[in-house]
């Protein structure tokens, strides 16, 4: 059997109305909120007694989703180095692209995002771009050129 499609990608963080607020700034719409917990989830998670909240949000063309959950039980924890780089091995960042790279950086500003490093440009192809998102994961701009 092969994959059928990739569902969603998911994001932890310790304040789901910011991270949320965040998203939504970036341009994604809201597809539900849940909070769930029970026997079937601390099986799924492998940990015990979860009770979580779930935000999934899609981006304008309905194709990419992201869902976003807030840990009540048991308490999320940091990962190590906190802000770790974008060479760290793992999922470290998630790309979205954006009509016009500085007006995303300046709406997303106030949302808590922080630019890591500069603009930069690829070619005559794109301009990109990373900034520390909610619970600190990078968030990659790109901008398509012509």
């Amino acid at each position: 059997m092969a994959i059928r499609r990739m569902d969603h990608v998911s994001v932890v963080v310790d304040d789901l109305r910011a991270a949320v607020a965040f998203f939504v700034e970036l341009g994604m719409e809201t597809a539900g909120e849940t909070t769930v917990e029970g026997e079937w989830l601390d099986k799924v998670a492998g940990l015990d007694n979860v009770r979580v909240t779930i935000a999934m949000l899609r981006t304008p063309d309905g194709h990419g989703h992201l869902e976003v959950a807030e840990f009540y039980t048991p308490a999320a924890i940091s990962a190590r180095p906190k802000n770790a780089p974008a060479n760290t091995l793992g999922l470290r960042s998630v790309m979205f692209l954006v009509d016009d790279i500085e007006d995303t950086l300046r709406r997303l500003r106030p949302h808590g995002a922080k630019l890591i490093g500069g603009i930069g440009q690829y070619e005559d192809r794109y301009r990109l771009c990373y900034v520390r998102g909610p619970a600190g994961i990078i968030v990659a701009l790109a901008e398509q050129l012509s």
